[in-house]
């Protein structure tokens, strides 16, 4: 990691470009970005860079135990990072990518990922946001999770990230407020199909999609 320094603040709408690309070089470097996703601001490094995750942990003041997520720019990329993936699994991740589904999947074993403790599995998603996909397709995927101190609530502005977060991020990405405090919903893909966690997507609109994911009760 570089020395700290001052944090750089960029808006989405009228610095896209610079914003971009400063963000870009932040992950190239090693460092932490906070940018925008469709649910609350996150706090992202280059997921394949154990130092920039170990940065982004530290920044949390979150233990290995809790692994960040992943997000990747399209659904397709998905395989290249799980394996054993069934057809109802990817019917899922198509119906309802980008958007507040996030799965957890058994990771690729020529994977070089090291989140934390998390097993042979990984959880990943495409945000529904434009800014945010497009910085993806820039920097491949980052590992992201939302923008606060463990214990403190999600970061719905910017203000609010660089109040908790301040000079362990180098980049903020401004898009405005967030939508909302309601996350995405988890579902465990590793097996039988499970909700961990029911956020903005319900398990009726999960089963009316893919008929059949949950069993007899879908």
């Amino acid at each position: 990691m570089s020395d700290p320094q001052a944090p750089q603040r960029f808006d989405c709408a009228s610095q896209a470009d610079a914003g971009l690309a400063a963000a870009e070089a932040a992950i190239s470097a090693g460092e932490c970005i906070v940018l925008p996703t469709d649910t609350v601001y996150g706090i992202g490094a280059n997921a394949f860079d154990p130092a920039a995750v170990q940065g982004l942990l530290d920044a949390k003041r979150r233990g290995r135990d809790m692994p960040p997520p992943v997000l990747i720019a399209e659904p397709s990329m998905l395989r290249s990072l799980a394996s054993g993936l069934t057809r109802g699994g990817l019917a899922l991740a198509r119906a309802f990518w980008p958007g507040a589904l996030t799965v957890v999947v058994t990771a690729h074993p020529d994977l070089r990922l090291d989140l934390g403790d998390r097993g042979d599995t990984i959880a990943v998603r495409v945000p529904d946001h434009d800014f945010t996909r497009a910085l993806l397709r820039r920097t491949g995927p980052l590992a992201v999770s939302s923008a606060n101190v463990s214990g403190r609530p999600a970061a719905h502005t910017v203000d609010e990230a660089i109040d908790q977060l301040g000079d362990s991020v180098a980049v903020y990405l401004d898009a405005g407020e967030a939508s909302g405090p309601v996350p995405s919903t988890i579902v465990d893909l590793t097996g039988e199909p499970r909700i961990l966690r029911e956020g903005r997507l319900t398990r009726a609109a999960l089963a009316q999609a893919v008929p059949g994911l949950f069993g007899d009760d879908a």
